[in-house]
């Protein structure tokens, strides 16, 4: 990528558009330690759609974040060095192909980052199937999912095809064991997949508001390396309207947060993914409490 000229670089450029609008040096290959991979991805949404926005959306909200973390003490963004790479934009021919496109693109992209960090940002969720692939396939050891989420994602199949957002934890429970937690809304047959299925837990949400034992179930039923999925309708929808498939009764901010800081101290995340923006138009709350929520799961993977 070329960059201007340095007798240029005192002009009032806007911010980049890049998470958090770091500059060239902040978000440098060389210099960072984390990736943002943006993966535009939308076929199979089932109610409201846009999630092929969300990536965007999130990157732009980000900008105009304030980079000083309270909790943490200190600006972990331009710590850490981010860089955002240009989206994917997958075939068209079909989930099943865009799936394979997918996991062969995350492969390569991985391969390259090295020890850094890989975020991806979706797009719906049927995304995160391949990223799981890859990673197991990286990982010494058992993966364990974390999955924060409204829904199980656990259909074999649904509205004619195996790689839909509704089966996303479906087509890795071979290579993963799964933890959702937030899950509010279930199919008879997704009780069945889980019933049957040893490495698959789930913590109801209803459970998650009468204390806060439900977070030492789940760090429990985590093996020592994880893999992060967010869905961000796993947050009560007074939290993120902007979703496809919005459920009452989900997670807050700050429970949430504390769950998610003891994961990352607890146990090595290997990577993450969050999926299911769906910008509305005007409405630009949501993008920003999405992009906070990237920039906090940053933060906690290089804290201390």
């Amino acid at each position: 990528m070329s960059r201007r000229p340095e007798a240029l670089d005192d002009l009032p450029w806007e911010l980049p558009h890049a998470f958090l609008g770091l500059d060239d040096a902040a978000q440098s290959w060389d210099h960072a330690k984390a990736v943002l991979l943006p993966v535009p991805y939308e076929s199979t949404t089932s109610y409201g759609g846009g999630t092929r926005l969300g990536p965007r959306a999130i990157i732009e909200a980000s900008r105009y974040i304030e980079m000083f973390d309270q909790e943490l003490g200190g600006e972990p963004g331009a710590d850490i060095g981010i860089h955002t790479l240009p989206s994917l934009e997958l075939t068209r021919a079909g989930a099943g192909p865009a799936m394979s496109e997918l996991e062969e693109a995350y492969a390569a992209v991985a391969e390259a980052c090295g020890p850094r960090f890989l975020m991806m940002l979706g797009g719906e969720h049927s995304v995160s199937s391949p990223a799981i692939r890859v990673q197991a396939e990286r990982t010494e050891g058992r993966l364990t999912v974390l999955q924060m989420d409204a829904h199980a994602d656990l259909r074999t199949q649904y509205e004619g095809t195996a790689h839909s957002h509704a089966s996303a934890m479906a087509r890795i429970l071979d290579v993963a064991d799964v933890v959702a937690v937030g899950i509010r809304a279930v199919c008879t047959d997704e009780i069945e997949v889980h019933d049957r299925t040893q490495g698959s837990t789930i913590i109801w949400a209803d459970e998650m508001w009468e204390d806060d034992t439900w977070m030492d179930r789940a760090l429990d039923a985590l093996g020592p390396k994880v893999y992060l999925t967010f869905d961000v309708d796993y947050f009560d929808p007074s939290f993120v309207p902007s979703t496809g498939t919005p459920e009452p009764g989900g997670g807050d901010w700050y429970r949430t947060l504390r769950f998610l800081r003891r994961v990352f101290e607890e146990r090595e995340v290997v990577a993450a993914d969050v999926v299911e923006l769906a910008p509305t138009p005007g409405l630009h709350a949501p993008d920003f409490f999405v992009a906070k929520l990237v920039y906090k799961l940053l933060a906690y993977r290089f804290a201390g």
